[in-house]
């Protein structure tokens, strides 16, 4: 492999050589098992005798950092002896992000860990997606398609994704739209950028439901909006408590996050009522409504919009993979121009590939026959989930009615005693169930008491067993709350 080294200045350039090699293996930059250049071509790149290479590696070799094979050449034989090399130069940084980005928390990734009974929210099952399927299309545009994409495209992106797009949502969601108002971003949290980027300017007010999304509320405090938090009830958000110079209204119809709820018709109507009174535009994200297990779904806002007042925003994260990265936006023609250059200015347009394969599987009818496989497929887990909580939790936990998404809401029965979600939340992990507190996606205080039970990650077979062991961590945080 090529080497890094710098020799400028005066001294031992032997000595110079060693010391960057050392550490460059101390800190992980060159790792066990990798091969240096042979010294003949060290020296040629560096302008030095090949004796000054040689000392250096005799050095080194000397001190356990390299060895030499015969007829192979020579390799890393030692591993990081000392802190990483970014470790080592945060204590030395004098770089700050701007003062909003000090208030935003957001814990680091990390590899996923196999969970027992993982009622985690926001996840589809892998094992439902339709990799055969996939892999064919993905081979079919890499044997011809990719090779006419070899060049800038447009930030709409793929044309035949945005008008296949346009013929399945107008069929299975009512949302008005063509391939011209339709813009594919990389997830939904790009989409809610760019229209965050495009409509609000900083001191702004931003609505957005409590409890909500906390990515979408970071999102727009970063972008200096003023986010007012406004309280949602079983029949979605409350219209009559939204701040009158709102900008712009975040809001989750079809399958309110986190409860659940559905916003009724008549908030429907009155939403884009105020925003029409107010001049505002309301964003609806309707992330995972195409799992529907009951009852005809409302129209989405955006086709009962007459004024050019909504931007519909939709992923494929919950219906094929996160990992794909792929989203988009409807909004009006108005802001399209305006969407267009801010996502040509964030990262251009979409990989071209994802798009095609994308792009056939919605307009085979293959999209449309997955979606109703695993709506089958999750509509028997959520039923499970019901049907256990009622016989397990029943006389502690309820859940909230929901007809849709990837997972339910349960909150303590009334005059059940006391409930500490947090320490359930902690009990229950160290059993290996994994769930999530309502209180996490409040904003208002006292937080909303309840739980989150996702059944994208979770075997139907495995549901009792696990709500059985949340049962009894339900039941011990009873007992240790002070009589």
């Amino acid at each position: 492999m090529d080497v890094h080294v710098r020799i400028e200045g005066r001294g031992d350039r032997a000595d110079r050589i060693y010391r960057q090699l050392r550490d460059a293996i101390r800190d992980g930059r060159l790792r066990r098992g990798e091969r240096l250049p042979a010294t003949r071509d060290l020296a040629a790149q560096l302008a030095v005798s090949r004796t000054t290479v040689t000392v250096a590696y005799e050095r080194l070799t000397a001190e356990g950092y390299l060895a030499a094979r015969v007829g192979a050449g020579t390799y890393v034989a030692a591993s990081p002896a000392g802190p990483r090399r970014s470790e080592a130069r945060d204590a030395r940084t004098a770089a700050r992000p701007a003062a909003v980005w000090r208030s935003i928390r957001d814990p680091l990734w990390t590899e996923p860990r196999p969970i027992a009974y993982d009622f985690s929210v926001g996840m589809p099952d892998p094992a439902l997606f339709p990799i055969e399927q996939w892999r064919r299309l993905v081979a079919g545009e890499l044997r011809g398609g990719i090779l006419r994409s070899a060049h800038y495209a447009d930030p709409s992106g793929l044309k035949r994704l945005r008008e296949a797009l346009a013929r399945h949502l107008g069929v299975a969601r009512s949302v008005d739209a063509t391939a011209d108002d339709i813009l594919i971003a990389s997830g939904a949290q790009q989409a809610f950028d760019l229209v965050g980027r495009v409509l609000i300017e900083p001191g702004d007010v931003v609505a957005v439901e409590d409890p909500g999304y906390p990515p979408v509320r970071q999102l727009f405090e970063t972008l200096g909006a003023r986010v007012v938090p406004v309280p949602v009830d079983e029949q979605g958000i409350r219209v009559d408590l939204l701040p009158r110079d709102a900008r712009l209204v975040y809001v989750t119809p079809s399958h309110q996050f986190p409860t659940g709820a559905v916003l009724s018709l008549d908030r429907r109507t009155a939403l884009l009522a105020w925003a029409s009174a107010n001049d505002a535009v309301i964003l609806e994200d309707d992330y995972d409504s195409e799992y529907r297990f009951a009852d005809r779904p409302l129209d989405p806002l955006q086709s009962l919009d007459r004024e050019g007042r909504v931007v519909y925003v939709g992923t494929f994260s919950k219906t094929m993979l996160p990992a794909l990265r792929l989203g988009f936006l409807v909004a009006p023609p108005s802001l399209m121009p305006a969407l267009r250059s801010a996502k040509r200015l964030t990262d251009w347009h979409n990989d071209y590939l994802t798009q095609a394969a994308m792009a056939r599987f919605v307009d085979s009818g293959g999209f449309a026959r997955h979606v109703r496989q695993a709506t089958k497929a999750y509509g028997a887990r959520q039923r499970r989930i019901v049907e256990q909580v009622g016989a397990l939790l029943g006389d502690r936990m309820h859940v909230v009615p929901s007809v849709a998404g990837l997972h339910v809401c349960v909150v303590p029965v009334e005059g059940s005693g006391a409930f500490d979600a947090d320490r359930v939340v902690d009990d229950a992990a160290a059993s290996g169930v994994a769930v999530q507190s309502l209180g996490l996606f409040t904003v208002a205080r006292p937080a909303a008491e309840g739980l989150l039970l996702g059944f994208g990650s979770i075997a139907p077979d495995d549901v009792p067993d696990g709500l059985r062991l949340l049962a009894r961590a339900i039941a011990r945080s009873a007992h240790a709350q002070p009589g």
